[in-house]
C-alpha cells in the first residue's frame, strides 16, 4: 500500500527564504507553484508514497488597507483550491495608527502546528513533510515524531531550500533524526510560479 503523504507548506517562509538563497532574478522571485512543489518532494521520497494532501498556510492582505494586494492574494489562493490546495488564511495584523505600513503575519504558525499534531492523532496521514524554517514550529514536529505507536504510526519530514552557504537553514529536533528534503536551485526553477495575480489595469475607453 502506498504511505499516505501530506505536505505542510508554510509559504511567507518558503518564498522570503527562496528570494534569500536564490537571489531576486526573474519575474516574481520566490513565488511557487504548491502543487508542484508537493509533487516534487513526494517524488524524491525513499518509499512508495501516494500525495494524498497539499496544505497552505499564508497570511492575507486587508481588503480595505491593500486592495490590490488583497486581490492578487485572492487570485492565487482561489488557483491553488481549484488544483486540490487546502488553504488556511489569517488577516494581516497592521501597526496602529499607521496606513501605508505593511501588515504582518500572526497566528499562522499556531494553525500549522495545531493541524499537523491533530491530524497525525487522528491518522489523517502516514507520512508528512512540513517546509518551513520557523522555529515555532518545532514543538510540533517534536510531538509527531514521539508519538507512540506501531511501525505503520505517521511520520514526519522536513524540506528546505539548499543553499551553497556552509550550512543551509532546516527545521531539526535534538531527540530524533528527521529526514530533510533538499531543495537545491534547479528544484526551485522546477516549481516557481512566475505569474502575476495583480488585477490588470483597465484601459480608458478609446
Amino acid at each position: 500500500m502506498p504511505l499516505r503523504t501530506v505536505v505542510f507548506l508554510d509559504y511567507q517562509n518558503i518564498y522570503s527564504t527562496a528570494r534569500e538563497v536564490f537571489g531576486d532574478a526573474g519575474p516574481r522571485p520566490g513565488q511557487v507553484d504548491p502543487m508542484r512543489l508537493a509533487a516534487l518532494l513526494v517524488s524524491r521520497s525513499r518509499d512508495h508514497r501516494v500525495l494524498s494532501g497539499v496544505r497552505v498556510y499564508r497570511g492575507q492582505p486587508d481588503s480595505l488597507r491593500q486592495g490590490v494586494a488583497y486581490s492578487a492574494n485572492r487570485r492565487q489562493t482561489t488557483r491553488w483550491e481549484q488544483a486540490g490546495c487546502t488553504v488556511v488564511t489569517r488577516t494581516l495584523r497592521y501597526p496602529r495608527g499607521s496606513t501605508d505600513a505593511k501588515g504582518v503575519g500572526k497566528g499562522l504558525d499556531v494553525a500549522l502546528a495545531v493541524d499537523f499534531l491533530l491530524m497525525a492523532v487522528d491518522k489523517g496521514y502516514d507520512r508528512a513533510i512540513l517546509m518551513s524554517t520557523d522555529t515555532d514550529l518545532k514543538p510540533a514536529l517534536e510531538a509527531v515524531a514521539n508519538l507512540p505507536g506501531s511501525e505503520r504510526a505517521p511520520m514526519c519530514e522536513v524540506a528546505a531550500w539548499s543553499s551553497e552557504a556552509p550550512r543551509s537553514r532546516r527545521l531539526s529536533i535534538p531527540s530524533r533524526k528527521i529526514w530533510c528534503h533538499w531543495l537545491d536551485e534547479n528544484d526551485y526553477r522546477q516549481v516557481r510560479d512566475p505569474t502575476s495575480y495583480r488585477p490588470r489595469k483597465r484601459r480608458p475607453p478609446a
